[in-house]
């Protein structure tokens, strides 16, 4: 699973979730940049490291052995789980894993090397492992 090497704070706060395609659209990765297909995020959501490897997983075994992979998002922001049948209060429980806030239109994946229908088929696998929606894309 991805996560980072350190970090600056163990525990981070909640934060807001505003993810309306209307009020709150993601300003930077919204372009396909390496690849000939991306996979483009619709709605908000957070990925945790887990969710992004199943879909790399799913992604690399649909698009074949000639086609590249890029991942376009790293989940560098950990959350927090208090153990099963714990009493309220006490505290915030102890890091259970990192996520990452995707907002719409953030590009998550890209392909390149494989055929169009091979590299669509392939995102649209990945895409039904990730809690959000989307679209695949091509390079403008």
């Amino acid at each position: 699973m991805l996560a980072p090497k350190k970090s600056k704070y163990r525990k981070w706060q909640t934060g807001r979730r505003r993810g309306d395609r209307r009020t709150n659209p993601e300003t930077r990765g919204i372009d396909v940049a390496f690849g000939g297909f991306g996979l483009k995020a619709m709605t908000q959501a957070r990925v945790t490291s887990n969710q992004i490897e199943a879909a790399r997983r799913a992604l690399t075994r649909a698009a074949g052995k000639t086609a590249k992979v890029w991942i376009r998002i790293f989940p560098d922001r950990p959350f927090t789980r208090k153990p099963s049948e714990v009493r309220m209060g006490s505290g915030k429980g102890d890091p259970a894993g990192f996520v990452m806030d995707v907002r719409p239109g953030r590009i998550i994946f890209e392909v390149d090397g494989a055929s169009e229908e091979m590299a669509r088929e392939a995102l649209r696998k990945a895409g039904t492992k990730l809690p959000l929606k989307v679209r695949v894309v091509t390079r403008a």
